[in-house]
């Protein structure tokens, strides 16, 4: 028998995908890749041509494999306004998929390098449209990787070495860094274990070497930097505040799927998704390259957060690690209704200086008033009309003006009250994803729909592993969870650093600033609530579940074991510690070393 090329068999396998489907080949319109040089402005007309040419008939644009350059020089220029990220337009956008119909981007296991600061990749009022089969990536970081050579504790002084992808200067000797369109001195950082890849042990955020350096020789500097904790072999990863863009943007889409598709690299979220209905992501990661991976560092935020989203949000068969804060985020945006006009009209608006500008809710819609000091459900209304009331448009939106079906409360104004937007609330479901090596968090959930939480492994997530939030006063992320399910998953050596909200491996924790003044629960009710069953936890310390103004806990069937990996540490020596809890049941757990209730458990209101 005659042995079938690869070649071959690719081709068969994509004419088999693609029936049904009108397919165009990047290359047959010149796009092909490694050349260096940019492709933003052909990919732009050849995007515009297939969406011109098909009017929302299947089609399925086809990439080379190998790799592609984008500039922001070609880039396409546009204002978005973008939830949780810095609001610094316009954007310099690589690829802008915008009001496509039953269009899929395979790329062709490519890789998408971004040359500057850019915006990789934009899905806009988009429907039934996919990516696939894509690597997105950076020629040159904006974080900043180093390894500790040499610490002088006695002195306070640091001997570094920076990675060679790093474009640097000292200027009046303050380290400087710099690409294409951008430039600044770090001020802190996340150090990794050169071994392991984990966070360091009890390190958090840290602050960083980049003032006072002198250069020892090319790519090796002694800075001032008065930190015994970061012995030789050390590396640090050190970064900015800036938060200018994702690695993939999606918003006012429908039936989005991004498969077997991989951010590398973010210099914000690597998918951030606002205001759509029904997303899927299977296999998609924000990862490094394999395990040899010269970078111990991913995205600049979260690895995917969704803002504002309904339907139901699927991630499935991820890998998320390296990044600078949770896996997974979803929730909405409180309001704060800062002037009452009328019995039934009043202003609401947006508070953080990362969520602003995007659509909220439409006339319709149903929403809730929560306090913002005691984060209780004061009443449900309904949207009849709302409309920018500080710009004549939505675009840059900081408040509206909403008029409700029924009377609002009359106490409504100077801040004393968020609403909820209860349309725009997605059903979640995570499952067979590994978390692993990063900081802050692993997931953070904050959405009255069911959520499932399963097959996962949490891997030296550094902080909590799971959070159920919400926040009406920081900033401002819906809402109450009603419904958890938390499931065969396997817990590994979290909470080795201290974050937000990191009071225990599972953490419930919405911030009520007023919880002693509290009378009903925020979380739970109707007789569900937050199940935790059958999971494994391997840990060095404490705390398994810390929760807040809860009302239903069921742990069962779990096992916890105990390592020693790490010395303990954790303030909250208790394994399950409750604020405001009302009816939790502990039964039929495994724990290393026996569990007795009167020392395990605690309730302190």
């Amino acid at each position: 028998m005659k042995k079938i090329s690869i070649q071959l068999l690719a081709t068969m396998a994509l004419l088999l995908s693609s029936c049904g489907e009108k397919v165009y080949r990047a290359s047959d319109f010149g796009i092909v890749p490694n050349t260096g040089e940019d492709v933003s402005k052909a990919l732009s007309t050849l995007i515009e041509t297939i969406k011109n040419e098909n009017n929302g008939k299947a089609v399925r644009l086809v990439f080379d494999k190998g790799e592609y350059d984008f500039f922001p020089s070609g880039a396409n220029v546009r204002d978005y306004y973008i939830s949780n990220h810095d609001q610094d337009n316009p954007k310099m956008v690589a690829v802008a998929l915008e009001g496509l119909k039953n269009f899929t981007l395979d790329g062709g296991n490519s890789d998408f390098y971004m040359n500057g600061r850019m915006l990789p990749l934009s899905i806009v009022d988009c429907e039934n449209c996919a990516v696939e089969n894509l690597h997105i990536d950076t020629r040159a970081p904006q974080i900043t990787q180093v390894e500790i050579l040499k610490n002088e504790a006695d002195s306070g002084y640091i001997t570094y070495r920076i990675a060679p992808y790093v474009k640097y200067k000292i200027v009046d000797k303050r380290l400087v860094v710099g690409g294409e369109n951008w430039e600044f001195t770090p001020t802190w950082g996340i150090a990794f274990d050169g071994k392991t890849r984990h966070l360091v042990y009890r390190t958090s955020d840290i602050g960083v070497g980049a003032n006072n350096v002198e250069e020892i020789e090319p790519y090796v500097l002694r800075a001032k930097w008065n930190d015994s904790r970061l012995l030789p072999g050390t590396i640090v990863a050190m970064r900015s505040y800036h938060r200018p863009t994702p690695g993939i943007f999606l918003t006012g889409s429908k039936n989005t799927e991004l498969k077997n598709t991989t951010v590398h690299y973010a210099e914000g979220m690597g998918l951030l998704a606002q205001v759509s209905e029904n997303i899927l992501l299977d296999s998609f990661s924000v990862a490094l390259r394999g395990e040899n991976d010269s970078r111990y560092f991913t995205t600049q935020a979260d690895a995917t957060h969704f803002s504002g989203c309904k339907g139901k949000i699927t991630s499935v068969n991820g890998l998320y690690e390296g990044m600078m804060d949770d896996a997974i985020n979803v929730h909405g945006t409180y309001l704060r209704v800062v002037k009452r006009l009328d019995d039934k009209t009043l202003v609401g608006r947006y508070m953080h200086g990362q969520a602003y500008g995007f659509y909220w809710g439409g006339a319709g819609d149903a929403v809730q008033f929560v306090k913002s000091d005691v984060r209780e459900i004061v009443g449900d209304n309904k949207i009849v009309e709302i409309s920018p009331y500080d710009k004549e448009t939505l675009n840059g939106c900081r408040e509206f003006k909403i008029t409700f079906e029924q009377p609002v409360p009359a106490d409504a104004d100077n801040g004393k009250y968020g609403i909820e937007n209860l349309e725009w609330t997605p059903e979640v479901y995570f499952a067979g994803n590994t978390i692993r090596n990063n900081r802050a968090r692993g997931t953070l959930f904050s959405t009255p729909k069911r959520t499932v939480v399963e097959n996962n492994l949490f891997d030296h997530t550094s902080g909590t592993a799971i959070l159920l939030c919400g926040d009406c006063n920081g900033w401002f992320e819906t809402g109450a969870c009603r419904d958890v399910l938390i499931r065969n998953n396997k817990f590994i050596n979290a909470l080795t650093n201290m974050f937000q909200f990191t009071d225990g491996v599972i953490s419930i924790y919405p911030e009520i600033p007023n919880l002693a003044e509290q009378k009903k629960y925020f979380h739970g009710g109707n007789g569900k609530g937050v199940v935790i069953e059958n999971n494994i936890f391997e840990t060095f310390d404490a705390p398994l579940v810390y929760a807040k103004s809860l009302d239903g806990l069921v742990f069962r069937n779990n096992k916890v074991i105990v390592n020693d990996d790490f010395k303990p540490f954790h303030w909250n020596r208790h394994r399950f510690l409750f604020d405001r809890v009302v009816n939790a049941t502990i039964e039929n757990n495994e724990f290393d070393g026996g569990f007795d209730e009167s020392k395990d458990v605690k309730y302190r209101y």
